[in-house]
């Protein structure tokens, strides 16, 4: 039987990866106050919305403030983040890589808010 060393140069390359990863410097994450200046200081398009994901939790008590239950909250969060990796696709597919401008953050943000948590019936 042969040594596989393929396979354990394979195995140990990815090792290194993974320790690498770990053991760089973590970007800090996004807070609102990142989008102000949007046309001096352009956002790339999945920072943007790595932030509205973790607004989940806001909007879904936004959502669901008429029935102040909390199991409803809680099954609209888990129902969100269930819906995460088809609306960035969608989002992905609809905006540019770089949001250079007010309009184009809002219009990211109103339709990744609506299809995180979407509101049927909800007129304002």
């Amino acid at each position: 039987m042969k040594f596989p060393k393929v396979t354990v140069v394979l195995v140990s390359a990815a090792l290194l990866f993974i320790l690498w990863q770990q053991t760089r410097e973590q970007p800090e994450p996004a807070t609102a106050s990142r989008f102000t200046n949007l046309s001096a200081n352009p956002v790339e398009r999945s920072i943007a919305v790595d932030w509205i994901v973790t607004q989940i939790p806001a909007l879904c008590a936004d959502a669901t403030e008429q029935s102040r239950d909390a199991e409803a909250r809680s099954n609209c969060v888990s129902e969100s983040e269930a819906r995460t990796s088809s609306c960035r696709r969608m989002i992905y597919d609809r905006f540019p890589a770089v949001i250079a401008s007010e309009a184009v953050f809002r219009d990211l943000s109103i339709t990744a808010m609506n299809c995180l948590v979407p509101r049927a019936g909800i007129v304002e």
